[in-house]
């Protein structure tokens, strides 16, 4: 379990693009005093159409509804009914060229084209359009059945592309997900560690806590082969989607379930009271962990069955998502520095091959990652002009990978109306510099050196995080978070250990303490043994 949790937790160190730049909004006001008005979603190709960046510049029009026609012939309107009014019509038969040049020969001027299978790209030749001046938009057929219902038979209609903000305050939102869970998790590691180096230190208690620990030490070896293992499941991602969305959907439920257990049953076991127990299986189990139990399984089952519901099972997600990494981030030991370089080394040069490179690879020229991030996708084919949705056998409607830290956006766009109104963040964006903080964590307890590497390290990932969301909002396209969050953290922790001249203890981690301990310890052993010795002997 903890190794399909890691696998596909280390899958993510992406931030996912914002919004498509095509996005735009359709506001509709219907004949009412004051009138109702409700905004929707469009599509444009800012080739053909240029649109007014607010509602003020814009020009309201009247709008025909022609949604039983595909107005492939000017026979299917009647002379006279279009004249300087808005038209939906449905999509399909003919070109986008066509429909536009035989509603503005009518005198329409706009055009609306609407979609029962979705919104996509709109990728025509600017030239076959260079003598259409109406403004042309794709918009789902639900949304003009909408329209109707809410607004009326009698409705006026623009079109506007507010620009994209600058910054959205969701991300603030993730950055304080982040950094928390980071720091709470290296902080739960080095108690952990110190749990464990007193347990040592009393040879009654050594077997006892051998037997209660839980986590899992990574080699260098492990750590490439670790690597190696998620760049077979991001391919096989890609060509499979459609199944293992599942697969992974599945193994996120039952690990998110575990952990949440593990980090609630951590913060009960410091309560004093309520400790009944009851006898099970040759074994007494308190009762107020099997109700805790119940709880965390019927949390995971409920995500998974209101996982699309937009308007609350995020908070259900995060709330899930964090206990994972955070319970992750305590039980995965780095066993030294050495390990932390190699494995944050080698995901880096994933995250950037899969982000960066894999577009030069693939035949439609997209990256891997983002198209396998981003899911659903299916391809889109022109046809005469008009795209035509294709599913593959990697599309799955409606199902995404739940890895990610997902907050709505709280600054209003065109992306609010349209497909992706979440700031996301990957787990492993999360886990993968949190194992470094919890090294540094775990070596300050064993070097009693007073927090100094977890704190540095702590607010490297903190600088890291701001670094990522400034280029996100400066090149306004998804970035590979870890190609800033890896050097931030590696080059702080090393300069941290440099400084202090532990470098050679810093690299060699637990092994090179572990041996100082046991020589401490069968020193103090031989000195006792040699007190006991009665005198004369």
């Amino acid at each position: 379990m903890r190794a399909a949790g890691l696998l596909w937790a280390a899958l993510w160190g992406l931030l996912l693009p914002p919004i498509n730049a095509e996005e735009g909004i359709l506001h509709a006001a219907g004949n009412g005093v004051p009138p109702k008005t409700k905004d929707y979603c469009i599509i444009y190709n800012s080739n053909w159409t240029t649109l007014p960046d607010s509602l003020n510049n814009a020009t309201f029009r009247i709008l025909e509804n022609l949604t039983s026609t595909v107005l492939c012939s000017s026979s299917e309107a009647p002379p006279g009914l279009l004249k300087d009014k808005a038209v939906v019509v449905m999509r399909g038969n003919c070109t986008f060229l066509e429909k536009a040049i035989i509603a503005e020969r009518l005198g329409a001027k706009m055009l609306l084209i609407a979609s029962k299978p979705g919104l996509s790209s709109l990728t025509d030749n600017k030239t076959e359009f260079k003598d259409v001046t109406l403004p042309i938009a794709l918009i789902r057929y639900n949304d003009i059945m909408d329209m109707q219902l809410t607004l009326g038979n009698e409705i006026n209609v623009t079109l506007y592309s507010p620009p994209l903000p600058e910054f959205d305050c969701s991300m603030v939102v993730i950055f304080v997900i982040a950094v928390f869970t980071v720091a709470l998790g290296g902080y739960w590691s080095g108690v952990s560690e110190l749990e464990n180096l007193k347990a040592m230190a009393n040879p009654g208690e050594r077997e006892t806590r051998r037997k209660k620990e839980e986590n899992v030490t990574f080699t260098p070896l492990t750590v490439i082969l670790f690597v190696v293992i998620c760049c077979v499941m991001l391919v096989l991602l890609y060509f499979f989607y459609k199944w293992l969305v599942y697969v992974i959907i599945s193994v996120f439920c039952l690990a998110s379930a575990m952990s949440l257990y593990n980090c609630l049953a951590a913060l009960i076991g410091e309560i004093p009271f309520g400790q009944c127990r009851i006898a099970c299986c040759n074994k007494t189990i308190e009762v107020r962990l099997i109700f805790l139990a119940g709880f965390c399984i019927a949390a995971a089952v409920v995500w998974a069955v209101f996982r699309n519901e937009d308007r609350w099972a995020w908070i259900l997600q995060d709330i899930l998502g964090v206990a994972f990494c955070l319970n992750f981030i305590k039980t995965l030991k780095m066993p030294n520095f050495k390990s932390c370089v190699i494995l944050l080394g080698l995901l880096l040069l994933y995250d950037v091959f899969f982000v960066f490179i894999t577009p030069f690879i693939t035949k439609n020229g997209a990256s891997i990652m983002v198209e396998v991030a981003a899911g659903p996708f299916g391809n889109s084919e022109k046809n005469d002009g008009n795209l035509v949705e294709v599913p593959t056998e990697r599309s799955a409607p409606h199902e995404k990978l739940p890895v990610v830290i997902r907050v709505p956006r709280l600054e209003y766009s065109a992306s609010t109306l349209c497909d992706m109104p979440f700031s996301l963040l990957g787990f492993g964006d999360i886990i993968v510099p949190g194992l470094l903080v919890a090294y540094c964590r775990r070596f300050d307890v064993q070097t009693s050196s007073s927090s100094v590497y977890y704190i540095s390290c702590t607010i490297a990932y903190a600088v890291g995080m701001v670094l990522t969301f400034v280029v996100l909002a400066l090149m306004k396209m998804g970035q590979p978070a870890l190609l800033y969050l890896v050097p931030c953290t590696l080059i702080t922790s090393s300069l941290v250990a440099w400084r202090r001249k532990e470098m050679k203890k810093f690299w060699k981690g637990s092994s090179y303490q572990m041996m100082e301990h046991l020589d401490y310890a069968g020193n103090e052993e031989g000195t006792a043994t040699a007190s006991e010795q009665p005198e004369g002997q």
